[in-house]
C-alpha cells in the first residue's frame, strides 16, 4: 500500500508531501492543474518509462520518494530478497534525476538499477486508463490474466515440470543421434584401429620393460666376459674360494697349539665363505640373464618398434595404448548398440511428449471453462456501466507449445450486437474503453494482493448514472483490496471517495507551481460543487454536491 509520496523540483512542483490512506483516494482539479504530474512522478520513482524533462526549471535535480507499507506475505519481499536488499515492513523508494538526464535510484537506502525498480513496480502498483499499455490492453498478458482468474497455478506448475521433462528427453535423443552420426562417420577407422590394437594386444608397462630387455641383450656380449672373469676369480682352486679353504685348513692344523686364538679367524672365514657363496650365486644369475637365444633380441626389437609405431600413429604414449583400445572398443559397441539406445530414447521422448500434451489439453479445457465464466462476469459488470449491448469474449486459439501450455489467449469486444469484434484498444471509444477496463479490473482483482490500483481519468466520456456506476465499482474495489487512487473529473466518482485531494496551480514570483491539498468534509462540498457548475459555485451546486456525498 502506498503511504507517502514526496516530490521535489519535478516539473511545476517545487515541494510536495502527500500521505495516502487505505480505501478510495480521489484526486480532482482543473485540467492542467498537475494531476498527471503526480502520476508522472510516481511512475518515475517506480522506474517506468516516461518523459525525460522532469526537472523543474532552475533546479539542479528533481527527486521523488515513495513509501510503501508491506504486509507479511507481500510479493515485494521476495523481489527485495532476490536483490539482496534489507526487507522490513516499510519499503522506501527514492530516485533522483539531474538536468543532464542522469538517474540514480535507491531502495531502502541501497542503490539499485532501474530493472529492480520495475520488478518492484510490477507487484506494488497497477496503472489503468485510456492509454493503458502495461496490462489489460497488452495481448501478451491476457493468458496470464485468464490463468489468474481460473486459479491455474497448480496446473501450470505441473505443466512446467512436464515441459522441462519433454524438452530434456528431446535433447537427450538429439544428443544421442548426433553422437551416433559422428561415430558412424568414423566407423571404418574405428574398426580397423581396434582390430590393429587387438592383434598387438599392448599391456600396461610393457614398453619400458621391452626397452630395458633390449638394451641388456645389446650389451650382453661385452658384459658376459667381465662376469665370467668375476666367476673365475671367486671359484675354483686358484680363486678366492680355494684360497679361503686353504687358509682355514692351516688355521685348523695350528689350532690346538694356539689354545683358542684361531677360533675367531676361523669363524670369520666361515662367514666370508658363506657371503662368497651368495656372491657366486648372484654371478650365476647374471650369467643366466646374459645368456639368451639370439632370436630373442630380434623378436624384442620388433615388438618394441611395433608398440612405438602404433603409439605415434594415434599420437599417444605407448602406455596409453591399452586405454585407447578399450575406448575404441566402447565406441564400436556404442555404434553396434546405438540403434537400440536411440529407439529407447525416442520412446522416452514420445512418452514425455504424451504426458505434456495430456496436461496441456487439461489446462486448455480448464482455460475454456474459465473463459466462459470470465466472459459472463465481465458482461454482468458491463450492464450497470450502460454497456449492456456490448459483447465481450475471450478468444482461445492453438498456439506454440511451451511451459505455459499450447494456447494463445486474447480479449476481444464488439460494442454493438452484430458488429465485428476486435482488440479492446481498436474497437472501443475512449469512454467505452475506460468502462471495459474497469469491468475487467473488477473481475480480475479477486486475488490481487497488496497492489495499489491507480485509475487515470477512467471515467472520461461518461456522466450521470454511468459515472455513478463507475464510482461505485471503484469504491467496491477499494473496499475489497485496500487502496485505489483515481484521478477524475466526475463529481459522481469524486463523491464516493474515502479521501479527497484537490490539485491546483498558483503563480508565485512569475513561476507556476502545482499544489495538492487534502480536503476536509466542508471543503469537499465546494470542490464537488465546482466540478458540477464550473468556476462560479452556486448554492444549487452545493446542494447537489451534498446530495452526492450523502448518497
Amino acid at each position: 500500500m502506498l503511504r507517502g509520496l514526496e516530490i521535489r523540483d519535478i516539473l511545476i512542483i517545487d515541494r510536495l508531501d502527500l500521505e495516502f490512506r487505505p480505501g478510495l483516494n480521489v484526486l480532482t482539479g482543473e485540467t492542467g492543474a498537475g494531476k498527471s504530474i503526480l502520476l508522472d512522478s510516481l511512475g518515475f520513482v517506480l522506474g517506468w518509462r516516461g518523459r525525460a524533462d522532469l526537472v523543474r526549471q532552475g533546479a539542479a535535480q528533481g527527486e521523488v520518494t515513495a513509501l510503501f507499507e508491506l504486509e507479511p506475505d507481500h510479493p515485494a519481499r521476495a523481489v527485495l530478497a532476490e536483490a539482496g536488499i534489507p526487507v522490513s515492513d516499510e519499503l522506501l523508494l527514492r530516485r533522483v534525476n539531474t538536468t543532464e538526464g542522469r538517474k540514480t535510484a535507491w531502495v531502502n537506502d541501497r542503490r539499485v538499477t532501474g530493472e529492480v525498480l520495475r520488478q518492484l513496480s510490477a507487484v506494488l502498483v497497477e496503472l489503468h486508463g485510456q492509454h493503458d499499455d502495461r496490462g489489460l490492453l497488452d495481448t501478451r498478458g491476457h493468458r496470464a490474466l485468464l490463468d489468474t482468474y481460473g486459479q491455474h497455478d497448480a496446473l501450470l506448475e505441473d505443466l512446467a515440470v512436464a515441459w522441462a521433462g519433454w524438452r530434456e528427453a528431446r535433447r537427450a535423443r538429439e544428443r544421442a543421434a548426433e553422437s551416433l552420426e559422428r561415430a558412424r562417420a568414423e566407423e571404418d577407422f574405428l574398426r580397423h584401429a581396434a582390430e590393429e590394437l587387438l592383434d598387438l594386444d599392448p599391456q600396461p608397462g610393457e614398453e619400458p620393460e621391452l626397452d630395458a630387455r633390449r638394451r641388456l641383450m645389446q650389451s650382453a656380449e661385452r658384459m658376459l666376459g667381465d662376469v665370467r672373469g668375476a666367476q673365475n676369480a671367486m671359484g675354483g682352486e686358484n680363486g678366492a674360494e680355494g684360497a679361503m679353504a686353504q687358509a682355514a685348513r692351516w688355521l685348523e692344523g695350528a689350532g690346538p697349539a694356539l689354545e683358542g686364538l684361531a677360533d675367531a679367524p676361523l669363524a670369520a672365514l666361515d662367514r666370508a665363505m658363506a657371503e662368497l657363496a651368495e656372491a657366486q650365486a648372484g654371478v650365476e644369475a647374471c650369467l643366466d640373464a646374459l645368456t639368451f637365444d639370439p632370436l630373442e633380441l630380434e623378436a624384442t626389437e620388433e615388438r618394441l618398434f611395433a608398440l612405438r609405431a602404433l603409439a605415434r600413429k594415434h599420437a599417444v604414449v605407448p602406455d596409453d595404448l591399452p586405454g585407447l583400445a578399450a575406448d575404441f572398443q566402447a565406441r564400436i559397441e556404442a555404434i553396434d548398440g546405438g540403434a537400440g539406445s536411440l529407439a529407447a530414447l525416442s520412446k522416452a521422448e514420445a512418452e514425455a511428449g504424451d504426458a505434456y500434451r495430456a496436461l496441456a489439453d487439461k489446462l486448455s479445457a480448464s482455460r475454456r471453462a474459465a473463459a466462459a465464466r470470465f466472459d459472463a462476469a465481465v458482461m454482468a459488470e458491463l450492464a450497470p456501466l450502460k454497456m449492456e449491448r456490448a459483447v465481450f469474449a475471450t478468444e482461445i486459439a492453438e498456439g506454440p507449445a511451451g511451459p505455459e501450455g499450447q494456447d494463445s489467449v486474447a480479449f476481444r469486444v464488439a460494442t454493438n450486437p452484430g458488429a465485428p469484434s476486435g482488440p479492446l484498444e481498436k474497437i472501443a471509444s475512449g469512454g467505452e474503453l475506460s468502462r471495459f477496463l474497469l469491468a475487467l479490473k473488477v473481475c480480475l482483482t479477486t486475488d490481487s494482493h497488496g497492489l495499489t490500483l491507480i485509475f487515470d481519468e477512467i471515467d472520461r466520456g461518461v456522466g450521470g448514472a454511468t459515472a455513478d456506476a463507475v464510482g461505485r465499482r471503484l469504491a467496491a474495489l477499494a473496499a475489497g483490496h485496500a487502496q485505489v487512487l483515481v484521478v477524475t473529473h466526475s463529481p459522481q466518482v469524486a463523491a464516493l471517495g474515502s479521501h479527497h485531494w484537490r490539485v491546483e496551480k498558483r503563480v508565485e514570483n512569475d513561476a507556476t507551481l502545482s499544489t495538492v491539498t487534502p480536503l476536509a468534509p466542508e471543503d469537499r462540498v465546494d470542490e464537488i460543487a465546482r466540478m458540477i457548475s464550473g468556476d462560479r459555485i452556486t448554492e444549487a451546486a452545493r446542494e447537489a454536491a451534498r446530495a452526492l456525498l450523502s448518497a
